[in-house]
């Protein structure tokens, strides 16, 4: 009877073909071979190395490239900071990997047999260990110089919206700087500038709801471009067959002050506004100066001079400045409509399931007709 039933389930088994759609080569890499219907549990046949894996975008990045059944290669400096994203994709698809920016050999193991990778690496505050030129124009460089080397299709760089060689900011000048090197080194790199993120691991919202003394900077005028950062990942998880050798602006649908998201911030979590005062700059920065002498992150002075900086596109002209969501084919999503999912966790009991509302200056026409909503 066993062996009756396993013929006839034989003999109904479809066999799937494949066509020449499942076959794609791409320049300077090996043929990629697609294989099953589509999906976590399906073969993409591309294989990704995603450096900065464990900061906050990657996270989003792999889950995005392990869906569709891309394997992805996780490389890691401390094996606990990947194991979040072994779960992500199907048996076999995500590979940890041990780097070091300043290794170049484990670099070259790591992106060997990759026909893309994506380099989020980036520092926004320096240590006694890494400084911005090491991490954002020094190891940017010698990440592009090894992939060239290694014959990669294609490298996706992830730089800033504001990086400009002519800064105040330390930070955003090693910005510019890390894409020129890239671009020299990896002439059909695609170059990413994303604004600012937000999201549930954000230091946005979330720092905006704890210590929104730190955001009355500048009288709270600075003006931002802020993106979600799911975007961002589908983002790049759609350049994985997009356009190369181009640079690539994302900034956030629309365009804010610090005022403004702390008042969203405020109207959302039904918490008081904050009435903390504006701390003048010199006083500000030297408070940054001697948070510096403890041994973990805290504000220091460069980010205290990006909080006076408005972001690229937010004057009277670059209000209606799009970017380039087109070419990535995503339509980026309002703050608004998704602050309520970050933001809850910040509300009392009593508070905890009232309905969402949004300061009146910062709704749309369909919010304002609908009133509160949950």
């Amino acid at each position: 009877m066993l062996r009756s039933s396993t013929r006839s389930l034989r003999a109904n088994t479809l066999v799937a073909t494949r066509g020449l759609a499942d076959l794609v080569v791409p320049p300077r890499s090996n043929p990629v071979i697609t294989y099953g219907p589509g999906g976590r549990s399906s073969v993409s046949g591309h294989v990704a190395t995603v450096l900065g894996c464990s900061g906050q975008l990657g996270r989003y990045l792999v889950s995005k490239l392990a869906k569709q059944g891309t394997q992805v290669v996780v490389p890691f400096r401390d094996e606990d900071e990947v194991r979040h994203l072994r779960p992500m994709g199907d048996l076999g698809a995500i590979v940890p990997m041990g780097w070091d920016i300043r290794d170049s050999d484990k670099i070259a193991e790591c992106v060997r047999h990759s026909d893309v990778v994506y380099n989020l690496v980036g520092r926004e505050y320096e240590t006694k260990n890494f400084t911005f030129n090491d991490v954002n124009v020094l190891g940017a460089q010698r990440i592009a110089e090894i992939c060239q080397a290694e014959s990669v299709s294609r490298l996706i760089h992830v730089s800033h919206l504001n990086a400009s060689p002519d800064s105040a900011s330390a930070f955003y000048r090693s910005k510019a700087a890390g894409e020129e090197v890239v671009k020299k080194a990896f002439p059909s790199a695609t170059i990413v500038r994303p604004g600012p993120f937000f999201g549930h691991e954000d230091k946005l919202l979330n720092s905006m709801a704890v210590y929104p003394i730190l955001w009355m900077l500048n009288n709270a005028e600075t003006r931002i471009r802020p993106v979600h950062i799911q975007d961002i990942a589908q983002a790049l998880s759609n350049l994985m067959t997009g356009p190369d050798s181009t640079t690539l602006n994302l900034p956030g649908p629309a365009v804010h002050t610090y005022e403004s998201l702390l008042d969203l911030v405020s109207s959302v979590t039904y918490n008081a506004p904050s009435f903390a005062p504006t701390i003048p700059k010199s006083i500000m920065l030297a408070v940054a100066k001697a948070a510096q002498l403890v041994w973990w992150p805290l504000i220091s002075p460069d980010e205290v001079e990006r909080r006076y900086m408005n972001d690229v596109g937010t004057d009277a002209k670059g209000e209606k400045w799009s970017g380039d969501w087109e070419k990535v084919g995503v339509v980026p999503e309002e703050v608004e409509n998704l602050a309520i999912a970050f933001l809850r966790r910040y509300r009392t009991a009593a508070n905890y399931t009232r309905p969402v509302t949004i300061p009146a200056s910062r709704r749309t026409t369909a919010q304002s007709e609908l009133g509160n909503y949950t």
